[in-house]
């Protein structure tokens, strides 16, 4: 069963900065976006739990340098999406 991607005002405002600045990776962070709704487990996504001052929110990879931080609700079947950027402005 898919995913429901929820897209938060505060988040539709940096990924539009981060499209505007990166637009070499709109195909591909669509691509995360399409896999992230349709099995976030997948490991091409390379999920991974958060610690530290970020503890309880995860993490996907759109590529090697830039990544996609969220909320994990499993219950709810929603992945609130939280921050896009290089793995520096992320974490």
């Amino acid at each position: 069963m898919p995913y429901s991607l929820v897209f938060t005002e505060s988040y539709e405002k940096l990924e539009q900065r981060f499209l505007r600045q990166h637009p070499d990776m709109r195909d591909r962070y669509h691509r995360t976006l399409a896999l992230l709704e349709d099995n976030p487990f997948a490991p091409a996504l390379r999920l991974h739990a958060l610690k530290g001052s970020l503890e309880g929110l995860h993490a996907v990879s759109i590529s090697l340098q830039y990544r996609i931080t969220l909320e994990l609700e499993l219950r709810e079947q929603e992945i609130i999406l939280i921050n896009v950027g290089s793995h520096g402005d992320v974490y």
